[in-house]
């Protein structure tokens, strides 16, 4: 599969408004850096210890998302170097984060995860868990911390209405949320089967993996 060739394909249908992250879970430095070439910076990991040896052998500009289930014990390991984590659901996580940024005198960008499926294998937090959790963090001291918006994923199902009643009713808590902070914009979801309906329905950022680099052997 010609990845360069995908990503071209996909960043025309998306347009430039729509942030890219390329999910390269699983996937071959050699397939990262061909996309890298091609001026694509940002790629999401789903494990915190494939995320760090990424890390430490490919270029420093590349800008890492930590898309997958927090282990709030192994938050040190990514404090250094990491982005934006999309997968928040605890007060803890952030009060973690925060103690570990501030050793590094850097502001760590996180997304609060929404659970807009019904499926039991979905994380993420409910409407008034997300509002209660930014009255939260209003109250306490962060500033290595920036909220920036909200991230959720859809059900896995060929029945397109259900997935956008699903990203229509995150982007309307999105909207509810973000009207007082300049800093809470961006409204991630959408994956490979289901991006153009996310960003239909207003998404800002999208996570690509098996439309980009075809699907994984292992």
């Amino acid at each position: 599969m010609n990845v360069s060739s995908n990503l071209k394909e996909i960043r025309a249908e998306i347009g430039s408004k729509i942030q890219l992250i390329a999910v390269s879970k699983k996937q071959t430095l050699s397939s990262i850096i061909a996309l890298y070439d091609e001026g694509q910076r940002d790629f999401g990991e789903n494990y915190i210890q494939e995320l760090t040896e990424k890390y430490q052998k490919l270029p420093r500009d590349i800008r890492w998302h930590m898309i997958g289930k927090i282990q709030s014990n192994k938050l040190k390991y990514i404090a250094p170097f990491i982005y934006m984590v999309h997968s928040i659901e605890k007060l803890s996580h952030l009060q973690t984060l925060e103690k570990e940024a501030a050793k590094h005198a850097r502001i760590i960008r996180c997304l609060l995860q929404v659970k807009i499926a019904r499926e039991s294998s979905k994380s993420g937090m409910t409407t008034k868990q997300v509002r209660d959790l930014i009255d939260a963090f209003e109250y306490c001291s962060m500033p290595h911390i920036q909220l920036s918006g909200l991230m959720g994923i859809a059900s896995f199902t060929e029945d397109q209405q259900k997935v956008c009643e699903e990203f229509n009713r995150l982007k309307k808590n999105f909207k509810e949320l973000n009207k007082n902070d300049p800093n809470f914009k961006v409204l991630s979801m959408g994956m490979s089967s289901d991006y153009l309906l996310a960003i239909a329905s207003g998404s800002t950022m999208v996570r690509i993996g098996s439309k980009l680099f075809g699907e994984r052997t292992q």
